[in-house]
């Protein structure tokens, strides 16, 4: 049941961050931890882990790219 409970929060997670992203509402994330605990406080915890978890890996392949593109662009450059 533990797995069953951790995809459906990660599914959860993924389907609101990307709706507070299209809705361009920060609130959005926190309304629906606190809807879910509401009725069950594990699956709470699993969502907010997998929200945490997706936007630290988000932010962090931002950064890679950035790095990746400005060593690309200095080789095509030169510099």
């Amino acid at each position: 049941m533990s797995k069953i409970a951790e995809d459906l929060a990660d599914k959860l997670a993924q389907d609101v961050i990307e709706a507070a992203e299209a809705l361009g509402d920060d609130r959005l994330v926190e309304q629906i931890a606190q809807a879910v605990g509401a009725s069950s406080p594990t699956t709470e915890e699993l969502f907010r882990t997998a929200v945490r978890v997706r936007i630290a890996e988000a932010r962090a392949r931002r950064i890679l790219n950035d790095r990746l593109e400005k060593a690309r662009v200095a080789k095509l450059t030169g510099d």
